[in-house]
């Protein structure tokens, strides 16, 4: 079988590099996509390309400029010469209170949560549809319960949920297309959760503990590799949270 080719959004740090690792290491080619974080994204390919020679390499694009995503697609595809599965990770996440949100937050909410993955998986689709491919969201818990202060976000995950059941249809039966929902699992680095909030948030998981970057990665290399009879699809891994919210 022919090594499969995936590629990341958001691929250079905390959540999305631990899942090009993850999806390397299961023996994948990983295009490591980035915005901005170019130092940190060709540190991580040069790590992966140490450890299995030609095997990973960087591409950079803002996925909120839609019209340049066909390209970027079709560049991504000459490197390793295929597309087996896209991995939608990127995302903006920051708080617009009602009376707060203006249409710079939205077009950059909206844009990297919903509009960035739906754009980007119709360029990738006929690459996707002749590999008989998957793709695989990541979507938030709070897509279906919404977080206080973070309208805007959460309606932009909700979408992507949507539009996660949507492409499962519009795309099958080649491509499966399904999503991951992680709960408290990385915090945000602009130290919008104190500890006391971290604690409280962890409290109400029925594990009563964090998760790990570790637990989304290895739950997407689960539904690429391991779950060939799933599509259309949510799993939430959340430590228990979303049973009781």
């Amino acid at each position: 079988m022919s090594t499969q080719t995936i590629l990341i959004t958001g691929a250079a740090k905390r959540l999305g590099a631990e899942i090009t690792r993850t999806l390397h290491a299961a023996g994948a080619n990983v295009l490591l996509h980035y915005r901005s974080s170019e130092t940190d994204a060709l540190a991580l390919a040069a790590a992966l390309n140490a450890l299995r020679p030609d095997s990973a390499a960087t591409v950079q694009a803002d996925l909120c400029a839609t019209e340049a995503l066909p390209r970027f697609v079709d560049a991504a595809v000459k490197v390793f010469g295929r597309l087996d599965a896209l991995v939608n990770n990127a995302s903006s996440f920051f708080p617009t209170p009602v009376g707060c949100i203006d249409e710079a937050a939205w077009n950059d909410l909206i844009g990297s949560n919903l509009k960035g993955p739906l754009f980007l998986s119709q360029a990738a689709a006929p690459h996707l549809l002749a590999a008989r491919g998957a793709i695989v969201n990541i979507t938030d818990i709070h897509a279906e319960w919404p977080l206080k202060n973070y309208p805007l976000y959460c309606a932009a995950k909700a979408g992507l949920l949507g539009l996660t059941r949507a492409l499962a249809l519009e795309l099958a039966p080649e491509v499966r297309v399904n999503a991951v929902a992680p709960g408290p699992i990385a915090w945000p680095e602009d130290g919008a959760f104190d500890v006391d909030a971290r604690a409280k948030i962890v409290s109400r998981t029925l594990l009563k503990r964090q998760g790990e970057p570790a637990d989304i990665a290895r739950s997407v290399r689960f539904l690429i590799y391991d779950a060939p009879y799933v599509t259309g699809q949510v799993l939430n891994v959340d430590g228990g949270r979303s049973a009781h919210l």
